[in-house]
């Protein structure tokens, strides 16, 4: 189902799902290679990569910038840089593409001129003060009158220093310094404020892919890295599949007492999201208590599968999540009560999910709402599994960051029924 239509509704399957599926590659590793790539000198060639809406924005952008980005194939970019960025004339459209709206933010501080970078509406509601008040204490000229993009930067350099940044509402600020940090005028200090980060693991994401091209990081301690002004340099590298991706199909093994072959061991993965693999394979005896905050976008997967958990599961340390690509407790909590009322609440910033075996099987016409976040679509699909009825609206929004889902449950054998748009 290349083009999805307006609505999806899924019929549960009769039998297990078994399979072998290729997973797209990591969008948080293929943005990061992408901008990494494009502030190295000479050519870059990045395999595995993925090709959606988020990763798109990021290359469209760079070309905007000077950067030379080529696609010879569908998992491929080669990317040839001066190792310096170029002012662009036109505003940076970037979509609802956070990682590209932070990292482009900082990075656009190592141009010598004005750059101006927006996105959708739902963008313009996605927090980017921190990193726009880190910046300004760098001494970068910045501005996001909203505290939300759009944000223009006014480019002549990264000095030298040390830099406190709050990186309570997400690890993305934090790598986006880091990133831009290498292309300063001298070593640079990126310090947390508090010492607290939504996502440890995805900073290791983001030493790791800055190492690959020659970027120079020293720990300091837990709580901050020194980043040497030594840039980068060209690189071939190959991106992972993406460990959030997986969490649907592992849940959709659990599920259907199935098996699904994509590739990877979770144990091989390096992206943070693949550690919600053990809890999903302690389904139906998934543990009371889920701390999601190193897992973050596995949680939508986590919290639908919950319902059907012998036991209720809380969800903490979720509070970022409310500033995703929409608010995914409340959009999780709202969801699960549409399928059936009381089946999960919100409790201040944790989400309380009421498990209960015996939602399988039953017929609740149910049309989800997914507020133009793939990570909704793609969780509440895992609903319609074991529920008759389950219909998705918008479930093109999937192209996000896996335009091929809707094929890869088709080819594991299960029914969608599309519905023509008006």
């Amino acid at each position: 189902m290349t083009n999805p239509a307006s609505a999806l509704t899924i019929v549960p399957p009769k039998a297990p799902l078994r399979g072998r599926l290729v997973l797209p590659g990591s969008k948080s590793i293929t943005n990061r290679m992408l901008l990494i790539a494009a502030l190295a000198r000479g050519t870059s060639r990045l395999t595995g990569a993925l090709k959606s809406d988020d990763t798109k924005h990021m290359a469209a952008a760079l070309r905007m910038l000077g950067v030379d980005v080529r696609e010879p194939d569908a998992t491929s970019f080669v990317v040839t840089a001066s190792g310096t960025l170029q002012p662009s004339a036109e505003p940076l459209f970037l979509g609802n593409a956070g990682t590209a709206m932070r990292f482009l933010t900082a990075a656009a501080a190592t141009i010598q001129g004005t750059t101006i970078l927006d996105g959708d509406a739902h963008m313009r509601k996605r927090p980017i003060a921190p990193l726009v008040e880190a910046l300004r204490r760098m001494g970068v000229a910045i501005d996001a009158p909203s505290g939300c993009p759009p944000v223009r930067v006014d480019g002549a350099g990264i000095p030298g220093g040390r830099v406190i940044v709050d990186a309570g509402l997400s690890s993305q600020y934090v790598s986006a310094l880091l990133i831009a940090a290498a292309c300063a005028n001298g070593p640079v200090e990126v310090v947390l404020a508090g010492g607290d980060i939504g996502a440890r693991g995805y900073i290791d994401l983001t030493l790791a892919a800055m190492r690959s091209f020659g970027g120079q990081v020293t720990p300091m301690g837990q709580t901050g890295w020194t980043v040497a002004a030594t840039g980068y340099r060209a690189a071939d590298a190959m991106v992972e599949p993406d460990a959030s991706a997986a969490t649907y199909l592992w849940a959709a093994e659990v599920l259907t007492g199935g098996k699904i072959d994509i590739g990877l061991a979770p144990d091989r993965f390096s992206q943070p999201d693949a550690k919600a693999q053990a809890l999903i394979a302690a389904f139906p005896n998934m543990p009371d208590v889920i701390d999601g905050s190193q897992m973050q976008d596995a949680v939508p997967t986590l919290a639908v599968l919950a319902a059907f958990n012998n036991r209720p599961v809380r969800f903490t340390g979720v509070a970022n999540l409310r500033v995703k690509e929409c608010d995914r407790i409340r959009a999780l909590s709202t969801e699960l009560n549409r399928i059936r009322s009381g089946l999960a609440e919100e409790e201040g910033d944790d989400l309380l999910v009421h498990g209960d075996p015996e939602l399988a099987g039953q017929t609740l016409p149910t049309a989800i709402e997914t507020y133009a976040d793939h990570r909704i679509a793609m969780a509440f699909s895992l609903a319609g599994l074991k529920i008759n009825g389950i219909r998705i609206l918008d479930p093109g929004c999937v192209a996000k960051t896996y335009p091929g889902y809707w094929d890869a449950l088709g080819a594991l054998g299960v029914r969608l029924v599309p519905e023509a748009g008006a």
